[in-house]
């Protein structure tokens, strides 16, 4: 879909540099840019998505993970 945007002249220059720099097209970066903006801010599909993947690997037999995770949440500051 082709739209039209406005932005401050500053961080369409900021936007131009990152573009040429990873060497991505105008609308390639918008398009990372948005889609990444949404996924942060649609934490159901993250969570969904995180549902899939963990039904797809399946329960673990082996207890070392999860002792290993129990260690480093314990270290962890909430």
């Amino acid at each position: 879909m082709k739209t039209a945007v406005s932005i401050p002249d500053d961080l369409f220059e900021q936007a131009e540099r990152l573009a040429r720099r990873i060497g991505a097209t105008r609308s390639g970066l918008y398009s990372r840019a948005v889609r990444e903006y949404v996924a942060r801010h649609a934490p159901d599909e993250v969570t969904a998505a995180m549902d899939r993947v963990c039904d797809a690997v399946g329960a673990s037999s082996d207890e070392f993970p999860a002792a290993a995770a129990r260690v480093v949440l314990e270290r962890s500051d909430w």
